[in-house]
């Protein structure tokens, strides 16, 4: 069985292959690769347990010791950078077709590269994907919009009650309804492990 891997371009493109591989060995499957900054880029990796459970700080840890090796062998930013590793979150990007079809019935916001019926930006309802298209019903006028997978810029699950309650149920918490503010704070709290590379 192979893991499906997110589709990236360029640098995080070579990042993505670089680390993949070392990650997956070790349990993991790759959600995203984004870098930002010029002076001092941060490499962010985000990532999920391949056996389904909950993403820790151990994860993040593991995770992060494992790709600092294989980024400082690699070299692909010859500056200094730094490294963070996350859990996707509840309101997680959307990278790949079995993210898409997770979530299906839930909310999200989706950002193309070439415009689609004179538009760039799309809210609805999650519908599926497979390996070429990704398909949601729109939000305003209920309108179902099929797209070009290679087209998505960015795609996010919008953070909803339904989300919340969903996301609770599969990891077997207690309604969320009675948490209190301090104790919802801590449970929205994400997983991240930065690091500093030269």
């Amino acid at each position: 069985m192979s893991i499906e891997r997110p589709q990236h371009e360029g640098l995080e493109a070579r990042i993505a292959n670089a680390i993949a591989p070392t990650i997956e060995h070790m349990g993991y499957e790759l959600v995203r690769v984004q870098v930002s900054g010029k002076e001092r880029p941060v490499v962010q990796i985000m990532a999920d347990r391949a056996d389904g459970a909950a993403f820790r700080v151990q994860d993040c840890e593991a995770i992060s010791h494992a790709v600092g090796a294989v980024l400082d062998v690699e070299d692909p930013i010859k500056n200094e950078w730094a490294l963070e590793v996350s859990s996707p979150g509840i309101d997680r990007p959307l990278t790949r077709a079995k993210d898409w079809n997770a979530y299906a019935g839930h909310l999200a916001q989706l950002e193309l590269t070439v415009p689609q019926d004179g538009r760039r930006k799309f809210r609805g309802m999650v519908l599926g994907a497979d390996a070429e298209t990704a398909r949601m019903k729109l939000e305003e006028g209920g309108a179902l919009l099929t797209v070009a997978r290679g087209n998505i810029r960015r795609a996010k699950l919008v953070l909803t009650d339904a989300l919340i309650a969903a996301t609770a149920a599969a990891a077997g918490l207690p309604d969320q309804d009675g948490l209190d503010a301090e104790e919802e704070d801590a449970s929205s709290a994400d997983d991240t492990t930065p690091a500093t590379r030269n």
